[in-house]
């Protein structure tokens, strides 16, 4: 329910690569990809997959969760900006970069990493915190003041407890993109309501779940409710 919106997109991006390629097979690397959420389920897919975080206890869950299921996904310690010393240039066809541009020390040193080892056409699914989102979640909660700092401060925290170092708006990830080379493609917002609805209203009535999820599709690429969600999801690909 939290990721369809990104899965919805992905597969589009994989059906056309897979045209563009004439190979059913593709090359994927996961920057950041943890214990394999996403890369585990691509490789089930038929896809090459390389994930690098820079969790060994990551990694080894990573290990465990692909035998499990029965795949081979490959794991290598390192972060997102190290993308470039440890890959061949012009090895993937699609790079995911999720949950990883708020923690780096530097967002465009990242991203160019990324398109390094990105082939001419290949894609770049970039997912990040909103700093909007974050405002509204902290008055939801009674902290106002934190959320007015969230809306004040540059890198969208709302103070020195904030465990999240920076927030990103679509815009500002969109020039992020843009700056590092990429041409930007479809934006999404992730989590428009799925974080606001009460689990017992989506647990106990039968099809919510799936209602929540159409509900999120639709929201997803709303001008209005996109910029609200709690994560940002922009495409970039490299020319």
């Amino acid at each position: 329910m939290r990721t369809a919106v990104v899965w919805d997109a992905l597969r589009s991006v994989l059906a056309e690569r897979t045209r563009a390629t004439g190979r059913d097979a593709l090359d994927i690397v996961d920057a950041g990809g943890g214990t394999g959420g996403f890369a585990v389920p691509l490789a089930e897919l038929g896809h090459t997959v390389t994930v690098v975080d820079p969790s060994p206890d990551s990694l080894a869950a990573l290990e465990r969760r692909a035998k499990e299921k029965g795949v081979g996904v490959r794991g290598l310690q390192g972060d997102a900006a190290d993308l470039g010393d440890l890959l061949d240039r012009d090895c993937a066809d699609l790079v995911l970069c999720h949950s990883v541009l708020e923690y780096v020390d530097d967002p465009i040193g990242a991203l160019t990493a990324v398109a390094r080892v990105l082939r001419p056409g290949g894609a770049v699914s970039v997912l990040a915190a909103n700093p909007v989102a974050s405002a509204i979640h902290r008055a939801l909660a009674g902290q106002f003041d934190e959320a007015r700092a969230v809306l004040a401060d540059p890198g969208g925290t709302w103070g020195d407890r904030d465990p999240t170092p920076r927030r990103f708006t679509a815009e500002a990830l969109s020039e992020l993109l843009t700056v590092t080379g990429f041409a930007v493609g479809a934006v999404h917002g992730v989590r428009v309501f799925a974080d606001l609805v009460p689990s017992r209203l989506v647990d106990g009535e039968p099809g919510a779940a799936d209602a929540l999820v159409a509900l999120e599709q639709a929201a997803a690429v709303h001008p209005v409710l996109r910029d609200v969600a709690t994560q940002v999801h922009v495409l970039g690909h490299r020319a």
